[in-house]
């Protein structure tokens, strides 16, 4: 088992993983069918992911159990199997990071239920607490070091998670997708975020930001979050560039090189956990690794230069941004 928070107190950037439905999708995962299930169908292809991870430089590797929530598994008739799916979920990712030679850390992956909360949608905070203690039992059984809660737009079920994990005993971070013009599609800022943060007892390892638009995007996103001094360590986890469909496959437009260039930005910007979202390749993430162990933090960048290297701004702030009542992702990769 390997702390997060001792790797925090180095004072030296933390590199994490990559996509998982981009890569799984590349090791034949079918539209329409649940990464999770591979947890049990696949388990080797599984720890292949994670040891290519390890493999390009990653210090923390996340488990597949992105949309491992029961409310999730329901729409594949998984739902009573929540919680083994969580524990081999962890269990294959901690078996990669023990025999990895150096501390890895293990994240269990906790993303959205897919549902909106009350008095929007159907799911009250409570009834959301036990689906995530229901899943994070099942990962920390397997051997997560951390809940992973990521890919969140609303402060409820960013809540309701982060009472989950306080709840089986395990740290956590969190970090939300910042894509409806600089805020989350349910009107979270990344300043709003960290106050939020600052209120929770106990207080997060980490949050940021993950997923959204572009990795410009995304980089403004930690600047904000960073403005004032946010007093605890901050993830940027980007896709790799901007998705686009080659006949009926999406790709992402990010090279190696550009997920350099938003590494060094990123631990410019302030961030201590650097990362890849979808699309993220091993040869995007070894680009990471290299950029972030090489890079010496510079001058906090502006916006001009973010886009000079990383291109435009994909969805830029707006004084007249709603949050709409638009349903969370189903997936990160």
């Amino acid at each position: 088992m390997t702390s997060l928070a001792t790797l925090l107190a180095s004072g030296k950037p933390l590199v994490a993983d990559g996509a998982t439905g981009t890569n799984l999708f590349e090791m034949g995962l079918v539209a329409g069918e649940a990464p999770e299930i591979w947890n049990i169908d696949e388990p080797e292809r599984i720890k292949a992911l994670h040891q290519g991870f390890v493999d390009a430089g990653a210090d923390i590797i996340l488990t597949n159990s992105f949309g491992g929530n029961r409310r999730r598994l329901m729409l594949h008739n998984m739902q009573d199997r929540a919680r083994e799916i969580n524990k081999l979920a962890a269990s294959h990712a901690r078996s990669v990071a023990d025999k990895a030679g150096r501390p890895i850390v293990v994240a269990g992956s906790v993303g959205p239920t897919g549902d909106l909360f009350a008095p929007l949608g159907p799911l009250t905070e409570e009834e959301a607490v036990e689906v995530f203690v229901d899943q994070m039992l099942g990962l920390k059984e397997g051997g997560a070091d951390v809940a992973w809660i990521e890919t969140m737009s609303s402060i409820e079920e960013i809540r309701a998670a982060a009472h989950a994990a306080i709840k089986v005993g395990l740290p956590y971070t969190f970090t939300a997708s910042f894509d409806t013009a600089g805020r989350t599609m349910m009107g979270i800022t990344p300043e709003g975020l960290v106050e939020f943060a600052a209120s929770l007892d106990p207080k997060p390892l980490a949050i940021g930001a993950n997923c959204g638009v572009g990795a410009s995007d995304l980089v403004m996103s930690i600047l904000g979050m960073t403005a004032k001094e946010a007093g605890i360590p901050i993830i940027a986890k980007a896709n790799a560039g901007i998705p686009h469909f080659v006949g009926d496959v999406i790709h992402y437009s990010g090279t190696p090189e550009l997920m350099r260039d938003y590494a060094c930005l990123a631990v410019d910007s302030g961030a201590a956990i650097i990362g890849g979202c979808c699309g993220t390749s091993f040869k995007h993430l070894a680009s990471i690794s290299k950029a972030v162990h090489a890079h010496h933090k510079a001058e906090r960048p502006d916006e001009a230069s973010v886009v000079e290297k990383l291109g435009p701004l994909q969805a830029p702030p707006s004084k007249n941004d709603g949050g709409g009542e638009r349903r969370a992702r189903r997936r990160h990769g």
